[in-house]
């Protein structure tokens, strides 16, 4: 059989307009890339999802709030480092590749996954515990911080112009998967292998020890990755330009990201980082019935965004962006304060299920919305760094605020403070352009 007749048998669209991929090509590029990017998000997540139980061993003694309040810090400061990883591998990745920066954001996944995993307690290290908690935190913020822009841009000139919104998708789906695979451990942890007190005493160290050597596994796969045709064909090595600078020549994409990212990132941490903490502390739910909840809504939540994400490929982006602000901005105070005074695990369940569904309006597309706003040479960067500059700002501090609103007995403002976020985004969805019909991969 000659070249010619191979490549026709052979041939299907995925990455870029720009050349035709075979069937093992496509599924190979999204097993690799998802794969990888779902086991980053699952150390990110296992961290929140256990901070119920190792809070009170990095820090003195004190109340369940308070202790959750300095756990929630420490959160957010992992967060403080993902505008450095979105600058520094942002850069890397488009200079070097896609492939290479996310390669190098796993190593640094695992190495701070193992750290938590082997750091002794505040009785027995004293404030060493906290600091190296710290540290760990930073390193996988830096990692994440790396991992959302590249792996958005791989994933989006991997795909066909047809079916960008739905490919893209995957990157919420496995992002989702990380955050549900460290809640379904918990739970397993919980209800199966061991005790409360196991677990208080050393049995949170298992999911960052798990996490470490997923991150292995996952460091090989990527090592068999395809590079993008979009960055193999615009790729000169000689060129020495500061990006940043490049980047900064496109200031109504940046702030774009910024604005269509602000909302977003508020409420889809409120619903599903926060919501596991704000059902055992102000709900009321035990701890059990608080992680089931959360793995139940987060699995359909999961679902839902490569169905939407094919719904934007047909009637556009940002009519969904325009239905998350508007349906956010109207029924988050409602939705959270009927959550809080809710005692029917149905109910609440149902509630946190139909704000997920708001949010999908802009979690299954936000990624390729971002990667279409900017040419090859700048596109990593531009989708990583501004978005995690205002996820660092936004997202990263929306348990603290919460907790912190609660400790001062005004709980309730955060409600406001979360619907006061969206409405920013509507004015930004409202009065930008659809990226499916303006979108710049195709460039």
């Amino acid at each position: 059989m000659d070249a010619e007749s191979v490549t026709q048998k052979t041939v299907l669209t995925l990455g870029t307009t720009m050349g035709a991929r075979s069937v093992g090509y496509r599924i190979k590029s999204i097993i690799a890339g998802s794969i990888g990017n779902m086991v980053e998000w699952y150390d990110w997540y296992a961290y929140s999802a256990f901070a119920l139980y190792f809070s009170k061993v990095f820090f003195p003694a004190g109340d369940q709030t308070a202790q959750l309040l300095k756990g929630s810090a420490v959160f957010a400061i992992g967060f403080l480092a993902r505008p450095l990883g979105g600058w520094l591998l942002g850069t890397f990745a488009d200079r070097k590749g896609r492939k290479a920066a996310l390669i190098l954001s796993i190593y640094m996944m695992c190495f701070g996954s193992l750290l938590i995993c082997l750091t002794p307690g505040y009785a027995t290290i004293g404030v060493a515990a906290p600091i190296l908690l710290v540290v760990a935190r930073l390193l996988q913020g830096i990692s994440v911080g790396a991992e959302y822009g590249t792996s958005a841009t791989y994933l989006s000139e991997m795909a066909t112009k047809e079916h960008r919104g739905f490919y893209s998708s995957f990157q919420y789906v496995t992002l989702i998967m990380g955050q549900l695979l460290a809640l379904a451990l918990l739970i397993l942890l919980q209800q199966v292998f061991l005790t409360s007190a196991q677990l208080d005493s050393w049995g949170w160290r298992i999911p960052f020890f798990i996490g470490a050597c997923c991150a292995i596994f996952a460091m090989l796969l990527r090592r068999n990755m395809e590079e993008t045709d979009s960055f193999k064909k615009s790729h000169t090595p000689e060129i020495k330009k500061n990006l940043v600078l490049v980047l900064l020549g496109h200031p109504k994409a940046v702030l774009t990201v910024i604005g269509l990212t602000l909302g977003g990132t508020v409420a889809f941490y409120t619903y599903s980082i926060y919501m596991q903490k704000f059902l055992a502390n102000t709900a009321g739910l035990s701890k059990n019935s608080a992680t089931l909840i959360s793995a139940a809504t987060l699995l359909m939540f999961m679902l839902l965004q490569p169905v939407i994400g094919a719904l934007s490929d047909n009637i556009g982006r940002r009519p969904l962006l325009i239905a998350f602000g508007v349906l956010g901005t109207l029924l988050t105070v409602p939705i959270m304060t009927a959550v809080s005074h809710s005692t029917n695990v149905w109910v609440t369940t149902a509630l946190i299920m139909c704000a997920l569904i708001i949010v999908s309006g802009y979690t299954s597309i936000n990624a390729v919305v971002k990667a279409e706003l900017f040419p090859v040479e700048i596109r990593a960067l531009g989708v990583g760094l501004p978005y995690a500059l205002t996820v660092s700002i936004f997202g990263g501090t929306a348990e603290y605020i919460a907790l912190w609103l609660k400790q001062i007995n005004h709980e309730e403002y955060f409600y406001w403070y979360v619907s006061g976020c969206i409405l920013c985004s509507l004015l930004v969805y409202t009065f930008m352009r659809d990226t499916k019909k303006t979108s710049l991969i195709e460039d």
